[in-house]
This record gives structure tokens, C-alpha cells and sequence, in this order.
């Protein structure tokens, strides 16, 4: 049992690990793009904001630990488990070497409901909290595109109102007020994505006997945290490359917006305690900003193909897991 738990933990950090330089292009792409921070800076910058943000809640990692099914009447629970990271951690790095900005959060719920359908049945699988997180999934970069487009217009009056015109002088404003933006978003990514991994964790946990709630304990979260602030510091530069420069170009003011509003976005999701994917909201925040400032430059080939990526990640990632328990724990016993 012990070693099965040094297993499912090592599985997770190296999970947080590296959804730590994956989406870390998420919160410093803008400022990068725009030269509002230095890349080395930046990276170092959230990294430690990662860190922080990581340690202060724990309501998404119930959320994941106990939602799409019940650790502690599961068949298999720790073999689920195993199964699923190791099919997150494929397709992460699989998405990472291409540069396309896919989601962990997408590919961690898919994997966990397809190893418990393939290890458990499928009725192990609670449908109605899985449901509610892939509405969330689902609905939040539309919300992000929505509440993008609407901040962008209203700071777009507030200096036409102003009368203050100057490219120059607003670019300068802009580019300062991104320092605190990009920590903000930052601070949030933490908040919410490391939080994924520390509910895996506890799910083991559970499983194994170890406890008998989903609180997440100390030793965990300050784990979670480290790991994903180490992953963060290593950098993401594909997929910076692709968040600044492939999807738009990327100015002052609207990179501001942007971090504004996936910050706002992602903390509200967090403070209901529900996962999502600050890859995608980050990434329809900056359309949603970008298509109020000039919306014939958005590189919409580059969306379609962001979308399309996002929409088949998580029924992959439910066949890959699935494959990969029957392969590991079946097949090969």
C-alpha cells in the first residue's frame, strides 16, 4: 500500500509538474507579447504567484476528488487513479510539444471517468457530477469571450470618453498596470489548477484507507504547490509563442483586459469550489478583448484549431485512460 501511494503522489507532482510550464504561457503571454515584463521575469514572477495560490484553498480538489465518483466505495480506486495520470501526463506533454493550448483540467476529468468506467463499470461513475463539471468546462470560455468582449468595450469608452488618444502614453499606462494583471492571473491559475492534482491525491488517499474524507492535508497542498511553482519556473515558451503571437497581436490594453477577466473568471469558479480550464478561459479572453479592438486580425484558423482540440480532449483522454487500465492492470496481470 505504501508504495502504491508513493506511486499515486509521485504520478500527481510530475501531473502538476508539468501542468505548471503547460499553462504557464496562460498567465505571462500577454505581458511577454507585449513587453510589459521580461520572459525571464515573468516566469520566475508566476512561479512564485503559482505558489501561493495554490496553498489558500481546497474546494476544487474536493470537487475533483470526489465528484465524477466516491473514492471510498470505488473497486480499484488507486489502479483508477494511476490510469488516469499517466494518461493526463501523455496528453499534456503530447499538446506541449505542438504548442496547441489543450487543457489539463479537460484531460484530467476525462481520464478519470474513463479509467473508472474501464476499472469499476460505468456506473461507478457519478453522471450527474460529472455532468456539472463539464457545464462548467463547457460554459466558461464562453463566459470569458462574453465578459472580454463587454470589459474591453467599456475601457475602450472610458478613454475615448477621456479624450486621451495617445498611442504612446497608453501603451506605457497599459504595460504597468500588466505587472499587477499577469501576478493576479497567476495568483488565480494557482488557485484553481493546482488544486486538480492535490483532489488525485486525496482520491488515493481515500481509496487506500489512508483517510476517510476529501479534506486535503497540509503535506499535500504545500506538494501540489511546489511542484506546480517548479514546473511554472521552467517555462512554456511553444505555447507562449502560440497565446501571443498566433491568436493575435497582443497590445497593452487589451492584455491587461484579458488578465483582468480570466482572473475574475477563474477566482469566481474557484470560489464555488469547481474546476476549470484557465487555458481556455485566458485564450477566449484574449479573442474576446481582441475582437472589440480589431476583430478582422484575430487569426481565426488558429481558434478553430484551438477548438477543435478542446472539444476532443476529453472523449480521448476517457478511451486513452480506458486503454491504459485494461493494458497496465488487465491485460498484463
Amino acid at each position: 500500500m505504501l508504495t502504491l501511494l508513493f506511486i499515486v503522489v509521485g504520478l500527481a507532482l510530475l501531473f502538476d509538474f508539468i501542468n505548471g510550464f503547460h499553462d504557464t504561457a496562460n498567465a505571462i503571454a500577454t505581458s511577454i507579447s507585449t513587453r510589459a515584463l521580461t520572459p525571464r521575469f515573468a516566469v520566475f514572477y508566476a512561479a512564485v504567484l503559482n505558489f501561493i495560490g495554490a496553498v489558500y484553498s481546497s474546494g476544487v480538489a474536493k470537487t475533483v476528488g470526489g465528484k465524477v465518483a466516491n473514492p471510498a466505495t470505488i473497486d480499484h480506486g488507486v489502479e483508477i487513479v494511476i490510469a488516469t495520470l499517466i494518461t493526463a501526463i501523455i496528453w499534456n506533454l503530447l499538446t506541449w510539444l505542438y504548442g496547441i493550448p489543450s487543457s489539463s483540467s479537460h484531460t484530467l476529468i476525462g481520464s478519470l471517468a474513463g479509467a473508472v468506467i474501464s476499472g469499476a463499470g460505468f456506473n461507478a461513475v457519478n453522471w450527474a457530477g460529472f455532468k456539472e463539471i463539464i457545464l462548467i468546462l463547457v460554459l466558461s470560455p464562453i463566459v470569458a469571450f462574453a465578459t472580454g468582449f463587454i470589459l474591453m468595450w467599456i475601457i475602450r469608452q472610458l478613454i475615448i470618453v477621456s479624450g486621451n488618444h495617445s498611442r504612446s502614453r497608453l501603451n506605457r499606462l497599459f504595460r504597468f498596470f500588466q505587472i499587477f494583471s499577469a501576478g493576479l492571473l497567476s495568483l488565480s491559475h494557482g488557485g484553481n489548477d493546482a488544486q486538480k492534482a492535490m483532489g488525485i491525491i486525496v482520491f488515493g488517499l481515500v481509496s487506500l484507507g489512508y483517510q476517510t474524507n476529501l479534506d486535503v492535508p497540509m503535506w499535500v497542498k504545500v506538494a501540489a504547490a511546489t511542484a506546480m511553482g517548479l514546473g511554472t519556473s521552467v517555462g512554456g515558451m511553444r505555447i507562449i509563442k502560440t497565446m501571443s503571437k498566433k491568436l493575435m497581436k497582443i497590445e497593452p490594453i487589451n492584455g491587461f483586459a484579458s488578465d483582468l477577466n480570466s482572473s475574475i473568471v477563474i477566482q469566481t469558479s474557484t470560489a464555488l469550489g469547481m474546476p476549470l480550464s484557465t487555458t481556455h478561459v485566458i485564450s477566449s479572453s484574449i479573442i474576446g478583448t481582441g475582437s472589440v479592438m480589431r476583430f478582422h486580425d484575430v487569426k481565426w484558423a488558429t481558434v478553430t484549431k484551438m477548438v477543435m482540440t478542446w472539444v476532443i480532449t476529453i472523449p480521448i483522454s476517457m478511451v486513452l485512460a480506458f486503454l491504459i487500465y485494461k493494458i497496465v492492470f488487465q491485460f498484463t496481470s
